[in-house]
């Protein structure tokens, strides 16, 4: 029983030499140097796809970020002037009622 155990293990020893042996040679090969090759090419080419990709991305994320500014920018302008009109209208509001308190006043005398 134990001849067989010893038997498979050596089996697959000398079968797992042999296929890293040939696996070692077809990696080295000609073919396979042409296959690495035009890998990495693929590999160049689409990074430059993806760089292209992502300066557009990214000019347009500048775009965005400068008409959004904008629009916070009017936004506060527009903010700041109404609140400026209803402190001239409290400060005109106050004058007339002060004008018209001054006025009662003499009639009452």
């Amino acid at each position: 029983m134990w001849d067989i155990f010893k038997l498979k293990k050596a089996g697959i020893f000398a079968g797992g030499v042999l296929f890293g042996t040939a696996g070692v040679k077809i990696l080295a090969s000609d073919d396979a140097k042409k296959v690495y090759t035009n890998c990495t090419a693929a590999v160049l080419r689409a990074k430059d796809c993806v760089m292209k990709t992502a300066t557009t991305v990214q000019e347009n994320a500048e775009d965005i970020l400068a008409e959004a500014q904008q629009i916070n920018e009017s936004r506060a302008a527009k903010e700041a002037e109404a609140v400026y009109e209803a402190e001239e209208a409290e400060e005109t509001e106050t004058q007339e009622e002060n004008t018209g308190a001054q006025d009662f006043k003499e009639e009452e005398v």
